[in-house]
Parts: C-alpha cells; structure tokens; sequence
C-alpha cells in the first residue's frame, strides 16, 4: 500500500505526464503547420511516451490498490517560434520532469517503500536520456541556426525516428 503522500504525488505525476503529451502534441502540431515533418515526428513520438509513461504510473498504483485520480489537464502554449524554441522549452520542461520523480522517489525513501521506489528507478533513469536528448538537439540546431539547408538534413533525420514501446509496458505485452 502506499502512504497517502505517495497516492497523491503518483496521481499529480499522472496528470504531470498527461499533460507532457498534450504539450509535445502542440508542439508536433505547430511543428507540421510550419513544414517541420521530421520535427512533427519527433515530437509526436515524445507525445506517445509520455502517455505511456502516464500508463505505467497507473498500472503500478493499481498493482498497489492505489485508486487513480485523473485530473484535469491545464492549457499548454501552442505556438513556437523556430524549432530550436521548442526544444529549449523541451528541456527546461523535461527538468522540471526530472525534479517532479526525484521528490517521488524521496517520497518513497522517506517511506521506506522499496517497490516504489525500485519502480520509480525506470523514470530517474528515462529522464536523464530525457534531458541528453533535449540538450544534443539543443546543440544541434544551434550549430545550424541560420542555414537553411542544415535544418533541412536535421528535420529529415528526425523524421526517421521510429516509437518503441517502453520496457516496462513492453514486459505486459
């Protein structure tokens, strides 16, 4: 069972991953209205992680006979102005990410939780390729700022990443 501080962060984490879709949505869409198919894509892959990261948030309370909660979702900005905006907005929301399960987990140190906190060791991990993936793109379209051609190549490289199922929601299948 988890403690009644734990029940209610995991249910805000929920709603937290929710709405990291419902942004990364935004983005993928505010992406293609601008041309950016490779930028769309990624960011649509981002919006189908996190609602899985949501699932796995909830298969794990349920697993704990914690009731899930869902909240509602806030508004989320819909325009950028270049991509390289996006993706600094990216990482500075995958920081605040990374600071939402770190109290998680010291929620659940605190408790002496060890299944939660041994589940929650898959996010800790997640958000630091979170975070990498944010900063090298970051770097990458600062190296090309003002070329045309080079965010050109980059759009079309992101476009060929491909969505891969979670581990921990792979494992159920």
């Amino acid at each position: 069972m988890l403690s009644k501080e734990l029940h209610e962060a995991m249910n805000q984490q929920v709603n937290a991953e929710f709405w990291s879709a419902y942004l990364y949505l935004s983005m993928s869409m505010d992406a293609e209205a601008k041309g950016y198919k490779g930028i769309a894509n990624w960011f649509y892959i981002q919006f189908k992680e996190e609602q899985d990261h949501a699932r796995i948030f909830m298969n794990y309370m349920n697993s704990r006979d914690a009731e899930v909660t869902l909240l509602p979702i806030a508004e989320v900005k819909t325009k950028w102005e270049s991509p390289l905006d996006m993706f600094k907005d990216t990482l500075e929301h995958e920081k605040k990410v990374t600071a939402m399960i770190n109290n998680l987990v010291s929620i659940a140190t605190k408790d002496n939780d060890y299944a939660s906190k041994n589940a929650l060791i898959w996010f800790v991990n997640e958000q630091v390729e979170e975070e990498e993936n944010a900063r090298d793109l970051i770097h990458d379209f600062e190296a090309i700022t003002g070329n045309k051609y080079g965010c050109y190549m980059l759009d079309k490289e992101l476009q060929s990443r491909v969505y891969v199922v979670p581990s921990p929601l792979a494992a159920k299948e």
